[in-house]
């Protein structure tokens, strides 16, 4: 299994552009003859969602380096643990929670964690008057501005300095556009929890790049 994954690690799996990558938009690795423990189904699943998984856990970690090494291991995992997988999930939800959760436990570890904290996040939360914010300028899409090649690095600064649970929360749903359903499983919490953490992410993320719309559109 080792020499199959380097091999396709070294395609630089984080060269991709785009949350929909062609790769990831069908489910063409067999099920059941992964959980029956077969290696070319399993390399399959790694060709698939490797560029994918790889841009989750770089924009959670920030570095390159650490993302890789953390992509192996969790492709590594999940191997040595499919016989474990109960298909109340799909497998590719079940792949990535081991991703995030390593990834999450490395920043952890490094102490590599958010200069923000719960109550700061709480402040910077906006005003809305009539459903729509009343102190921004400007329309907010973090989907759309992360898009924006021009703004790309402001906005995944901005989303490095988030508590950890609020950036996971904005990479999963905002970026990678996965279901609220889907983050839930793969972060095990509930439906309602992940759309609060959103919402008072998205806040804390409008108010870190207000500053930066208001002199564009002065």
């Amino acid at each position: 299994m080792e020499s199959s994954k380097t091999q396709h690690q070294g395609e630089n799996p984080g060269s991709g552009s785009g949350s929909r990558d062609a790769v990831a938009s069908t489910d063409s690795f067999d099920l059941e003859a992964l959980l029956a423990g077969d290696e070319k189904a399993f390399e399959q699943l790694v060709i698939q969602e490797s560029p994918r998984l790889f841009r989750v856990i770089v924009r959670i970690l920030g570095d390159d380096d650490e993302a890789r090494s953390i992509l192996q291991e969790t492709f590594l995992q999940a191997y040595q643990r499919m016989d474990t997988f109960r298909r109340e999930s799909k497998l590719t939800t079940w792949l990535y929670a081991i991703g995030i959760n390593l990834a999450r436990a490395s920043l952890r570890k490094s102490r590599r964690l958010s200069s923000l904290e719960d109550q700061e996040v709480e402040r910077m939360q906006p005003s809305f008057s009539r459903g729509m914010f009343v102190d921004s300028p400007v329309e907010w899409d973090p989907a759309k501005m992360a898009e924006l090649s021009d703004r790309q690095q402001l906005v995944r600064k901005a989303i490095q300095q988030l508590p950890e649970d609020y950036k996971t929360i904005v990479i999963l749903r905002d970026i990678e556009e996965y279901s609220t359903d889907e983050v839930a499983k793969m972060l095990d919490i509930s439906s309602g929890a992940v759309r609060v953490r959103l919402h008072r992410a998205r806040g804390a993320l409008r108010k870190l790049l207000d500053s930066h719309f208001r002199m564009r559109v002065s």
